[in-house]
């Protein structure tokens, strides 16, 4: 069934036709996946053994998305680095496969406890890395704040490294490498490899598909062109249903933020003729379609929709997805809005749009 019920409306457009009162809202950081909770938390504990357990699941064995998609959800809780760095150096040192030689090969369950605990270092070390940097322009971060950020990165990857080679159907090493070289300013070109090395494992990977699309934003040394041109051309390219939409109404925001500077006022980009009509194809070949499903993090392209049409002055549209979401808030997008409590924003748009 569809995601989102709708109506007809004169112009071909979606309109609510019911308007509850607002939901109380609430930080969803599990997105609705029972698997998180009891993970970060023997991840909190140190359980090492509670946490391989998780990521050795048929799902995540398999790779594709699953497996970044706990590996995100490991790389956030504080304290992992205290403990996975004796894990990594306890385990044995696996031989590496001669992928020249013999093609890519899985890794057999000696190989796996190696390449696990890199992985959980590795991502961490890059959310770490972060944190010291902060979310400040480059200008308020101070030099010793740079040499801790290098630092850690440059730990990320090593560790993401090997693991890359150990595990080379993996797709997981690659995407957090997206992020760590993004950090090290690698440059276009080597930051372009690594997204390829990634979708060439998971076609449809959508975190990947995020954080290029970061990668390609003016402020990392792409430009808005190219940002346009590689959400849409990502969209076009995938089944209708796909989550990959998001990435249209993400360029369109960003773009937003980075012409009309005041994140909190209305107008300017968002409500360019082009631009609304670009949110309405890109949601409805995504979450207004039929076919997409609330899998992983559906909650965050809800929510980033919604923002983007109350932005836009779609009333209707917005509205929509607000009450689809239930108070259910993201971090991302709201954190463009609001670094501190995305709650706000987001109960202030809502509020806007009548939802």
């Amino acid at each position: 069934m569809p995601l989102i019920r709708r109506t007809a409306a004169g112009d071909g457009r979606s309109v609510v036709a019911r308007w509850g009162r607002g939901a109380p809202v609430r930080i969803d950081r599990d997105h609705g996946d029972p698997r998180l909770a009891p993970l970060r938390d023997a991840a909190a504990r140190g359980s090492w053994p509670e946490v391989r357990a998780a990521l050795t699941d048929e799902a995540a064995s398999a790779d594709g998305e699953e497996l970044t998609w706990l590996l995100e959800a490991l790389m956030t809780v504080p304290g992992v680095e205290t403990w996975i760095s004796a894990v990594v150096a306890a385990q044995p040192g696996a031989a590496r496969p001669d992928s020249a030689q013999h093609g890519p090969v899985e890794p057999d369950f000696a190989e796996l406890d190696a390449v696990l605990p890199l992985l959980v270092s590795g991502a961490r070390h890059v959310e770490w890395a972060w944190q010291a940097r902060t979310r400040k322009m480059a200008k308020y971060v101070s030099k010793e704040q740079f040499e801790v950020f290098h630092a850690r990165l440059r730990i990320a990857e090593e560790q993401l490294y090997e693991a890359a080679e150990r595990a080379p159907r993996w797709a997981a090493p690659w995407h957090f490498l997206q992020i760590s070289g993004r950090g090290l300013q690698v440059g276009q070109e080597v930051a372009d490899r690594r997204f390829e090395a990634v979708v060439r494992r998971a076609p449809g990977h959508l975190a990947a598909h995020r954080q290029h699309l970061q990668q390609v934003c003016g402020k990392w040394g792409g430009s808005p062109a190219r940002m346009h041109a590689f959400a849409r051309e990502a969209m076009l390219g995938a089944e209708p249903g796909s989550p990959l939409g998001e990435l249209v109404a993400i360029a369109h925001l960003e773009q937003w933020l980075d012409e009309d500077g005041d994140a909190g006022k209305d107008g300017g980009h968002m409500r360019r003729p082009f631009v609304v009509r670009e949110l309405h194809e890109a949601a409805d070949r995504s979450v207004r379609h039929p076919a997409f499903l609330r899998r992983r993090d559906w909650i965050r392209g809800v929510n980033t929709f919604a923002l983007a049409f109350a932005v836009a002055g779609e009333r209707d549209a917005a509205a929509a997805l607000f009450l689809v979401l239930d108070g259910r808030v993201t971090e991302f997008p709201w954190m463009y809005l609001d670094g501190q409590d995305p709650a706000e924003p987001f109960r202030a748009w809502r509020s806007r749009v009548g939802a």
